[in-house]
């Protein structure tokens, strides 16, 4: 079976394409990205612009083309926080099913936060014991835990990279005073989430999924994606405290020459070390193991146990 994978994001809509099997696991044939910033292109009233409705109908076409010329014998479409949260968003989906044929189903943020942690549990199997993912996005923060495939607590939370960069680090690059603001500010938006986690039971793993756990890995010295997803990546306390103490200071043009910063989301890398930084903080975690494996993942593996009657078991290692 060739699925199709469309995730349509707060920065950018990315197709991928795998073949799955039974009894195996996902294997990537063939991944496409564009930048589209729809959260950028949302007004003030919090409707998407007639300019990203534009590019998103266009990008869609483009890329429900290109699954159809892979071979894809079905294309999985979903979008995330930025269409979630838009106050037009039942008007813009309507013009993409109409325009394009595609239909994209909108994850609510619990939705998005289980399925990664379902993707997370397949990676690493019941040997993990008890994990604890957070997932960084640029609309919101996916925190679960539990020892199942369906996490026992999960958290959904408007602390996505790009919007705290759009709320509070406007500046390039932002003010010292700024930063510590918001420390202090994402500190308390954690007490009541980290409470409850906490007393869901203890961690035996602690694990990031995302874009932006992968680059503050990078930059801190885990290997590069060239490397392959079996290759033990990992973020640290301390090394993320380094980290953001040297690339607040840079210009957004600066980060995004490091190695593992794209240029799309060099504006954002601040504020997501920050989330990061705050989550570790208030959940108590020195180490988190990157997993490769997250959102797109996880549909993916639920399309496969609902259409091979639940009997798939998939791992990764």
């Amino acid at each position: 079976m060739r699925l199709g994978v469309l995730d349509v994001g707060s920065n950018t809509i990315h197709l991928l394409v795998v073949d799955a099997h039974r009894g195996g696991h996902p294997t990537p044939m063939s991944s496409t990205k564009a930048a589209l910033r729809l959260a950028e292109n949302t007004d003030a009233k919090g409707d998407i612009t007639r300019n990203g409705a534009d590019r998103l109908v266009a990008t869609v076409q483009d890329f429900a083309g290109i699954a159809q010329s892979s071979g894809c014998g079905e294309l999985m479409a979903f979008a995330t926080s930025a269409v979630r949260d838009a106050n037009n968003s039942e008007a813009v989906l309507s013009r993409v099913r109409a325009e394009t044929g595609v239909s994209l189903e909108v994850l609510s943020g619990v939705d998005e936060a289980r399925l990664t942690f379902l993707a997370v549990r397949r990676w690493y199997g019941w040997s993990a014991g008890r994990i604890l993912n957070l997932d960084i996005g640029g609309g919101s923060l996916e925190l679960t835990c539990g020892g199942d495939e369906d996490p026992d607590v999960a958290f959904s939370l408007q602390l996505g990279a790009g919007r705290l960069t759009r709320d509070w680090l406007q500046e390039d690059p932002p003010g010292k005073r700024r930063v510590a603001v918001l420390r202090d500010w994402l500190d308390a938006e954690l007490v009541e989430p980290a409470k409850r986690l906490r007393a869901a039971g203890s961690a035996d793993l602690s694990v990031g999924t995302s874009k932006t756990f992968r680059s503050l890995a990078r930059l801190t010295g885990a290997a590069p994606s060239g490397a392959g997803p079996r290759v033990k990546r990992a973020l640290t306390a301390s090394g993320l405290r380094q980290l953001i103490a040297f690339i607040s200071r840079m210009t957004a043009s600066d980060r995004a020459e490091l190695e593992g910063v794209s240029s799309d989301r060099s504006q954002q890398i601040v504020a997501g070390a920050l989330v990061a930084e705050a989550s570790m903080r208030a959940l108590g975690i020195d180490t988190l193991e990157i997993c490769p494996w997250a959102l797109r993942e996880g549909l993916i593996l639920r399309k496969l146990d609902t259409d091979m009657g639940g009997e798939l078991v998939v791992s990764a290692r």
